[in-house]
């Protein structure tokens, strides 16, 4: 059973916010742990991410929408300590 999340343990992403209700498991089911962006189908979006990578690609989008740098900073600066990226290596 997929322990139920707020955020993305990909991006970070508030889940309440994701558009589609979430990433989907392998089964169709909802993801309770990864958003839409991140996860289809049982398999995450970019697979060749680091958490770096996803770090830069998350500032990036907030920028876009208009965060100051700081703040797109300071909250992307916890994504290597989400479940997906917690036995990787960065």
């Amino acid at each position: 059973m997929e322990k139920s999340n707020k955020f993305c343990q990909s991006c970070g992403m508030p889940l309440k916010k994701d558009e589609k209700g979430g990433g989907t498991n392998a089964d169709g089911s909802i993801s309770l742990m990864y958003c839409s962006r991140c996860y289809e189908r049982g398999e995450f979006t970019r697979p060749d991410l680091s958490a770096k990578g996803m770090q830069v690609l998350v500032r990036g989008k907030m920028k876009e929408m208009g965060f100051p740098g700081i703040m797109a900073w300071f909250f992307t600066a916890n994504i290597p300590r989400l479940e997906r990226w917690k036995n990787a290596s960065r």
